[in-house]
């Protein structure tokens, strides 16, 4: 009996996959755990393991192309197994069964109900009146798999929306700013996106689901999300002698190499510990307060960056996050990463001090409520404390909040906490 291998849920976001490409050939023996494929998710792009054992006697889906949740991949056949004469049959069947029911069919509870009719409505712009002219009429929109995810659980028409994303289609923004309900009488008009002039030595890259997903959160998050800054100059000087004294002892006896990253991680962590408001999340009418720290870091890859999650980071040691780095880091690498690898973040640091980058200002991780973004560590002349000018190491610390959540003060308190610990390293080990 034929087995199909599908296209596997490897993420809590995900509603398609990217097959990028098969790493065995039809007629290839394989067994339960052997990678098989490896498929882009709006997360990262993962190695595939195959469910079931046997020979993989014929692909489906072809990498570069995008397949549902659940559609058929390849075929699976026991050895000597002959493939049925209906096998064709037998794909159409399960093709058919994992395309998602239309957004459209599902009816909003009595409380969407309610809040449709209550919200505001946009006025349809002039230049889309007659594409809105026959009310009811089946209209054909491009959406991204997130925004059509949202628009189903929210009961969001999205024949009702007008696309703010690349070619007008229709992104995670535009459904979460929609009536929720939808609008009956014409498309909610949103802002035109401003497409660019290509010219016939300009190359058009088609975009990945995983840049797409990063461009949809990234302009979720600058929209949706009242962003502040604050920036704070800290001494370098005693992180930089603490680690090469560290990092001197370890040679000797072949222990762990300490970054100047694992010793910001660890800041961030205790500063979340001393300041816990700043480790929280807006929830609508609520702010959740995490009682752990999940500490999402930062990690740049072909695609773009991903942001794995050492978890309840406050009972590690300086060690402990030092190798959980390196092994998410490899993992990342390696598209080696899990689902459960983003799963519990609370906070994010980004470090761009590798890039010669001196000082910057993130954008926050949705639904996070800051994220530090760390610069470079520079010599430059400063004053000692008996007035003289010095040669000193100077590292920009910056941190973007989540105004509804987080207040200046309290996001103050937690940079001087952060200054504190780097400027006497030793505090980390206690």
């Amino acid at each position: 009996m034929p087995k199909f291998i599908e296209m596997p849920k490897l993420s809590d976001t995900m509603t398609e996959g990217t097959l990028a490409k098969w790493t065995v050939k039809e007629g290839d023996k394989v067994s339960v755990g052997k990678a098989i494929a490896d498929i882009e998710t709006d997360k990262a792009t993962m190695e595939y393991a195959s469910p079931f054992e046997g020979v993989l006697h014929k692909y489906i889906a072809t990498p570069g192309g995008k397949v549902p949740l659940g559609a058929p991949l390849a075929v699976i056949l026991e050895e000597d197994e002959a493939a049925p004469a209906n096998l064709d049959e037998l794909i159409a069947k399960a093709q058919a069964a994992a395309v998602p029911a239309p957004a459209a069919e599902k009816k909003p509870a009595a409380s969407a109900t309610k809040a449709a009719s209550a919200g505001p409505r946009l006025p349809l712009a002039p230049q889309h009146k007659s594409r809105a002219a026959s009310a009811g009429a089946a209209l054909r929109v491009k959406a991204s798999p997130l925004a059509k995810k949202i628009a189903a659980e929210r009961g969001v028409d999205l024949n009702s929306l007008i696309g703010s994303g690349p070619g007008g289609r229709v992104v995670r923004a535009d459904v979460e700013n929609a009536p929720v309900g939808g609008a009956s009488a014409g498309r909610v008009a949103a802002t035109p996106a401003i497409r660019p002039v290509v010219g016939p030595e300009d190359e058009r890259v088609p975009t990945s689901t995983m840049r797409n997903i990063i461009a949809e959160r990234l302009l979720a998050s600058k929209t949706q999300i009242p962003h502040f800054y604050l920036q704070m100059e800290i001494d370098a000087g005693p992180l930089m002698a603490f680690r090469a004294h560290l990092n001197a002892s370890a040679e000797k006896t072949g222990g762990n190499k300490y970054t100047v990253n694992d010793f910001i991680l660890k800041a961030v962590i205790r500063a979340a510990e001393a300041q816990p408001a700043i480790n929280a999340a807006w929830d609508g009418d609520a702010i959740v307060k995490f009682k752990s720290v999940g500490l999402s870091v930062a990690i740049a890859i072909d695609d773009g960056l991903v942001t794995p999650v050492i978890k309840q980071a406050e009972k590690k040691t300086l060690l402990e996050i030092s190798q959980s780095v390196k092994d998410l880091a490899g993992k990342a690498k390696n598209k080696k990463l899990s689902p459960d690898d983003f799963a519990g973040g609370t906070i994010t640091v980004s470090n761009l001090g590798a890039y010669g980058i001196d000082q910057f200002s993130a954008i926050i991780n949705p639904p996070q409520a800051a994220i530090v973004a760390i610069g470079s560590i520079r010599s430059a002349p400063v004053v000692n404390d008996k007035g003289q000018i010095v040669v000193g190491q100077r590292m920009w610390v910056g941190l973007s909040g989540d105004h509804r959540v987080v207040d200046g003060a309290v996001a103050a308190v937690f940079l001087a906490e952060m200054r504190k610990l780097l400027e006497n390293p030793a505090l980390m080990l206690v």
